[in-house]
């Protein structure tokens, strides 16, 4: 069982230790998160949770650059 998800006012744990110029909106729910640059995604961690639930074990982020 999971915890319900915080109201979207408060942002995504990401976003409070990276710096200011990388936070950016969660393309779902629009929660503040670490949007940009090295270890950012476009999804706070609470959106990303049931998208990484279905792509499996077999799954690995590689980088584009």
């Amino acid at each position: 069982m999971t915890t319900p998800p915080p109201p979207i006012t408060e942002p995504d744990p990401s976003a409070l230790v990276c710096s200011g110029d990388k936070v950016g909106p969660c393309t779902s729910c629009q929660r503040k998160t670490h949007r940009y640059g090295t270890g950012g995604g476009p999804l706070c961690q609470w959106c990303m949770e049931p998208v990484r639930a279905g792509w499996g074990p077999n799954v690995r982020f590689a980088s584009t650059r």
